[in-house]
């Protein structure tokens, strides 16, 4: 497919501009000589979006939004961490458009709320906490439910809203880098729930494009988001109207890439790599990070040049996908 054409199949996908578009793409020159130079780097700035607070989850929520809206949903529901980004990007979108937010957080209550736990508050989102990560998908179950015999109407949104229709968001991101430069040779960016991974390896198989696509997780094994990543990319042909020729294109092309050795002693737990790469990126480039997701990404990216494994003459990209409000829990 050409970027038109792909441009054109996803404007019939109903959605809503929660930000302005697109975010900047910038240069990092002063990283690159500090960490050894060799490749061209650069930055393209979805931390840097008007919307609550920013970040990749605005993208595809903007997609999966539109569907509640159309189904004539009254609630959001959805869970993550105390401080997850992908909650308070929930709530503010509930609170734009008029609806109810229901968080299911595994955690306990801060005594005095912080970053994005202040910020769900603010935005008027219930936050219902339960002990451990997989318990959260059944009381989301268990809330719908209630909400619907209570005469509600609620819509689940999986964490990370990382679904077929939410990668959406990001197939139509690489177009939009497109409309900016030329494909680069390398994007490398932080993955866990694994739809912008996804969207981002859908767009690049779709318009065949090169560029080899680096995640690095924050949290899980990659052969688990491996698996997940490629779940959400054979759906995402139910979303959208493809050809015969760009559904098979769809089913292969890019590999799912996946580098799980910068997760250090686990989710959110900072390593001396990625306090390197969060320090380094504000003094070189004035580009905060959060310690959670993309400093740990920037922790991997750093290491690729100082090993000398992206080579100069190429163009790197790091996809900053938000999350710098964690730099205040």
């Amino acid at each position: 497919m050409t970027p038109a054409a792909l441009r054109d199949a996803l404007a019939h996908v109903p959605s809503i501009p929660f930000a302005p578009q697109p975010t900047p793409v910038e240069p990092l020159p002063r990283l690159a000589a500090i960490i050894g130079g060799g490749p061209r780097l650069l930055v393209k700035r979805d931390d840097a979006m008007t919307f609550g607070f920013g970040g990749n989850k605005v993208r595809k929520l903007a997609f999966v939004v539109a569907r509640a809206r159309a189904e004539g949903a009254d609630t959001l529901i959805t869970a993550g961490g105390v401080q997850s980004n992908h909650a308070r990007a929930t709530a503010a979108a509930a609170a734009k458009m008029g609806m109810r937010a229901v968080i299911v957080a595994s955690g306990v209550p801060q005594e005095r709320a912080t970053a994005n736990a202040l910020l769900d508050a603010l935005l008027g989102a219930e936050v219902v906490y339960v002990g451990r990560r997989d318990e959260r998908a059944a009381k989301m179950h268990e809330i719908a439910a209630c909400l619907r015999a209570a005469g509600r109407r609620p819509f689940e949104i999986p964490i990370g809203a990382s679904t077929p229709l939410g990668a959406l968001g990001y197939v139509q991101a690489v177009v939009e880098l497109l409309d900016q430069m030329p494909a680069p040779d390398v994007i490398v960016h932080s993955t866990s729930s694994g739809g912008t991974q996804a969207g981002i390896i859908a767009a690049c198989r779709l318009l065949g494009l090169s560029t080899r696509v680096v995640g690095i997780s924050a949290d899980d094994p990659a052969i688990s988001i491996q698996a997940q990543v490629r779940t959400i990319v054979s759906g995402i042909g139910e979303v959208v109207d493809l050809d015969v020729a760009a559904e098979q294109a769809l089913a292969r092309g890019t590999t799912i890439e996946i580098d799980d050795r910068f997760v250090g002693d686990g989710y959110g737990i900072p390593t001396a790599a990625s306090q390197e790469a969060l320090q380094l990126s504000a003094r070189t480039e004035a580009l905060f990070l959060d310690p959670t997701y993309t400093a740990k990404a920037m922790a991997a990216l750093i290491a690729y040049v100082r090993q000398q494994r992206f080579k100069e003459g190429q163009t790197v990209l790091f996809w900053h996908t938000g999350g710098q409000v964690g730099l205040f829990a």
